[in-house]
């Protein structure tokens, strides 16, 4: 694993999340969709999920930079590691995936 890429928030007012994060980021989303808001700040993508609590999110995702999804999931299965949403292509030629450490801190991978 390289690096921590993304960090996806899920939402359930997707309107009222807008207006917090574009005033925290201080930044207008690059993509503004029914299903995903995405901001870029310098270099890191902060996004908003309106689906992600239903998936299981509980807060704040960090995605990690994997080389090779299947292998990285695997591996932390492994070692104790649960699955939350199995890997899941989501355009753009990436997938992702999510799981959750012992104590529920959620831990997301994405290849692409």
């Amino acid at each position: 694993m390289s690096a921590v890429n993304t960090l996806i928030y899920p939402v359930a007012d997707l309107d009222a999340a807008k207006k917090v994060f574009g005033i925290l980021l201080g930044a207008q989303p690059h993509t503004d969709e029914s299903y995903y808001v995405g901001y870029n700040v310098d270099g890191q993508e902060i996004a908003l999920d309106p689906n992600g609590h239903r998936r299981g999110l509980t807060g704040g995702t960090p995605y990690w930079s994997v080389a090779d999804l299947g292998a990285s999931l695997a591996a932390l299965v492994a070692a104790g590691a649960t699955v939350c949403q199995s890997a899941t292509e989501v355009g753009g030629g990436r997938t992702v995936a999510v799981l959750a450490d012992a104590d529920g801190n959620m831990i997301g991978l994405m290849q692409g």
